[in-house]
């Protein structure tokens, strides 16, 4: 017949799990690394692109509003319209630029500490 199954805990077996939840533990405490270049490059572009279309918006609404208010069915808005597709362009520019510069000091860090 089969041997009965031993009540007691075996003490190899019980220390070889806790080395493993240890280390399992200690990978899972590690932060990860930040993303990489392509995910923040493309995470920029479409912060640039919710920008234009933000500024789009916005300036067909407050652009259509006006008209609504005084009666100047297209006009109003189609300013509005061009005055947001400008201020989309000019936070573009500027989020590019921010871009530029935390690569250029990211660039120099790296150079530094070489």
């Amino acid at each position: 017949m089969s041997d009965p199954v031993s009540e007691e805990p075996d003490p190899e077996r019980l220390a070889a799990l806790e080395k493993r939840l240890a280390t399992l533990r200690k990978e899972e405490a590690t932060p990860k690394p930040a993303a990489t270049g392509d995910f923040r490059m493309a995470e920029m572009g479409y912060r640039m692109i919710i920008d234009l279309i933000a500024g789009l918006g916005i300036g067909f609404g407050i652009g259509y509003g006006l008209d609504a208010i005084l009666g100047t069915k297209p006009f109003l808005m189609l300013v509005f319209i061009f005055l947001g597709f400008a201020a989309g362009v000019k936070v573009m520019l500027r989020s590019a630029d921010e871009m530029t510069k935390a690569q250029a000091a990211a660039q120099s860090a790296g150079k530094e500490g070489k």
